[in-house]
C-alpha cells in the first residue's frame, strides 16, 4: 500500500489506498461479513501492513455490504474448520495465536484506526469495532453484544475495552442482558462517536481520517501509544513517559515545520521525519 488510490484484494478482505489513509474492508457480503478463520488471518495482515507503511497515517475499517460484520461464521465453526472454535477443542493440536488475532494487533497498532460501522455488529464483530479508536456508526446501524444469549463470553477483548468505553456499571448491563442496541442508543452511551446518515458514512469517516492524516504522524503516533501505556500505568509514570516522547518529539522535522507554520499562518505540510 505505497501509492495513492492503490488496491489490494484478497478473498474475504480488500485493502485501499486514499492518500495517507489506509481503507480496509472485510469482504464477505455474501454472508453478512461473518468471521472465518481465513478472514482472521487476511484482516491481521492487512493491518499489520498499513500499521508497518509509513505512508499510512490512519486506517478507516469498514465492510462491505449492508452490515459491517454479524460475529464469528457459525457455518465454519461447527465444520470444526479455521474459526476460533479450535481453542475449545482441547487435544485436537490446533494452535491459534492469540498475538495475531485483529483485536489484539489493532490494540498494539499505533497508527490510528476509525471504524466506519456501516450496517450493524454483532458478536465478534463488536469486539472488532470498539477495537478502534474512533467509532463512527451509520444511522441504522445496531450493536448487538449478544455473548452470554449463545453461551459463549466477549472473547477478543470486550470485557477489557467495554468498561473502559463506559464505565463498569453500563459494561455489565450491556454484556449481561445483551439487549440489541440501536446508533443513536450507542451514541448516548458513548460507544460511537458520531451517528450519520448511511449515505454520509464514507464521506464522514473519511474527512475524519484524512483530518488526522493531516497532522504529525509521529505525534499522533505517540499519542495513540501513551494513550495505550496509560492503561497500566500511574499517573506519574505515565506523565514521565509522555515527557521522554515529548523530547524525542522536539527534535523532530515535523515539530520545527508545525510552529514554522503557525506563525507563517499557513498549513503544514508533515513529512513523519
Amino acid at each position: 500500500m505505497s501509492n495513492d488510490k492503490t488496491t489490494s484484494n484478497t478473498a474475504e478482505v480488500l485493502a485501499t489506498r486514499d492518500g495517507h489513509v489506509a481503507i480496509i474492508s472485510l469482504n464477505a457480503p455474501q454472508r453478512l461479513n461473518t468471521i472465518s478463520g481465513s478472514m482472521l488471518i487476511e484482516l491481521s495482515q492487512q493491518l499489520l501492513a498499513a500499521e508497518e507503511d509509513t505512508n499510512v497515517r490512519c486506517v478507516v475499517l469498514t465492510g462491505a455490504g449492508r452490515i459491517f460484520c454479524a460475529g464469528l461464521d457459525m457455518t465454519d465453526q461447527m465444520a470444526g474448520g479455521q474459526g476460533l472454535g479450535v481453542l475449545g477443542d482441547v487435544g485436537s493440536g490446533a494452535e491459534f495465536d492469540l498475538k495475531s488475532a485483529p483485536p489484539v494487533v489493532m490494540y498494539n497498532m499505533d497508527t490510528p484506526i476509525v471504524c466506519a460501522l456501516n450496517g450493524g455488529a454483532a458478536g465478534y464483530g463488536l469486539d472488532i469495532t470498539l477495537g478502534a479508536d474512533i467509532r463512527i456508526a451509520s444511522s441504522g446501524s445496531k450493536l448487538n453484544p449478544g455473548f452470554a444469549k449463545r453461551g459463549i463470553v466477549p472473547e477478543s477483548g470486550g470485557t477489557w475495552l467495554l468498561p473502559r468505553i463506559v464505565g463498569l456499571a453500563k459494561a455489565a448491563e450491556i454484556a449481561l442482558v445483551g439487549k440489541t442496541l440501536t446508533a443513536e442508543e450507542a451514541l448516548h452511551l458513548g460507544m460511537v462517536n458520531h451517528v450519520v446518515p448511511v449515505e454520509d458514512l464514507m464521506k464522514f469517516s473519511l474527512a475524519m481520517a484524512h483530518d488526522i492524516a493531516a497532522n504529525a504522524p509521529l505525534a499522533t503516533r505517540a499519542i495513540k501509544r501513551m494513550v495505550r501505556a496509560g492503561h497500566t500505568e500511574s499517573f506519574e509514570q505515565n506523565v514521565h513517559h509522555v515527557y521522554l516522547q515529548l523530547l524525542t518529539l522536539f527534535r523532530t522535522q515535523d515539530f520545527r515545520e508545525g510552529i514554522a507554520s503557525f506563525l507563517e499562518k499557513r498549513a503544514p505540510q508533515f513529512r513523519g521525519r
